[in-house]
């Protein structure tokens, strides 16, 4: 059939076929889910044999659709927006068992007050990542180096995506929230996980202020107790809990809250941050962490 038929039928049927996006629970939308709305409603709407090509190009014309390709080194994602959708939405169709972690966490959690300019997904490994066993010396040498950090990024909507292969944690403390101002859900990390998180990549989270910030911010929301219980689940081999202890205390928490932190065991010096150049030194906690802060 001409193209010029395929568009008077996808005119009589505009209505319908704006509907059917309107239920979709995401207006982002892959090629195999908008092939799928196709297929589905293909008698309905009388578009015969239409190629899933011809019914993109002629729904992007009649401005029922808008396509969207972010350029990652490695692949290329493209999406499909059948309404107005924000930054959240379009990343989180990119995988639904991700989830917003780090700094875009802070931002969602309403740990900071900075609007970032890069958000941070992360794309759970399947497989469990091993252990190790602890050093001074293996502690020294790893966090006077630098922090290896991911190049998956690329551009949209002004801001980055930058796309995390974090370790396998069965997905622990990420939840489902709804979409600052769009009208699908989100996955993000809890207000504890975001945390640790942040605790264990500064880099990824605006930065050992920032990260300071979010544990005042988290004051009088967060349970030091779920967040102490979730941090032996995840069973890191590096001693967090110093850092995060730390934190505790120079936010101000109660003695009582930091008693949770105090039950790990502290056997080596740490670091607040890696790459630190001008330290100093916390006894209680024995981590060093940057001149000045």
């Amino acid at each position: 059939m001409a193209t010029t038929s395929y568009r008077t039928r996808i005119q009589v049927a505009r209505d319908d076929i704006a509907a059917a996006f309107d239920a979709s629970p995401s207006p982002s939308l892959t090629l195999e889910q908008l092939r799928s709305i196709l297929n589905k409603n293909r008698q309905s709407w009388r578009l015969g044999v239409i190629s899933i090509d011809q019914f993109i190009s002629l729904l992007t014309e009649a401005k029922l659709l808008a396509p969207v390709t972010l350029d990652f080194p490695y692949r290329k994602v493209n999406r499909f927006l059948c309404r107005i959708a924000n930054n959240f939405e379009v990343v989180q169709s990119l995988n639904s068992a991700g989830y917003f972690s780090h700094y875009s966490a802070m931002q969602l959690n309403g740990l900071t007050k900075q609007v970032p300019k890069t958000i941070y997904f992360n794309i759970e490994q399947r497989m469990r990542p091993g252990g190790g066993t602890l050093s001074q010396e293996g502690i020294n040498r790893a966090f006077k180096g630098r922090c290896r950090t991911s190049s998956n990024i690329a551009t949209y909507g002004g801001r980055s995506i930058c796309l995390l292969n974090g370790g396998n944690t069965d997905q622990l403390g990420a939840e489902l929230v709804s979409a600052p101002e769009g009208d699908s859900s989100i996955r993000v990390t809890s207000l504890e996980r975001t945390l640790i998180d942040a605790t264990i990549r500064p880099v990824y989270s605006g930065g050992v202020y920032e990260v300071l910030g979010a544990f005042t911010a988290a004051k009088e929301r967060v349970s030091v107790n779920k967040l102490s219980a979730m941090l032996k689940k995840l069973g890191y081999t590096y001693p967090y809990h110093q850092a995060i202890g730390f934190y505790l205390e120079r936010a101000g928490y109660r003695q009582s809250q930091l008693t949770h932190l105090r039950k790990f065991p502290i056997e080596f010096d740490f670091y607040l941050d890696y790459s630190l150049k001008h330290v100093e030194y916390d006894s209680g906690w024995r981590i060093y962490f940057p001149q000045g802060f």
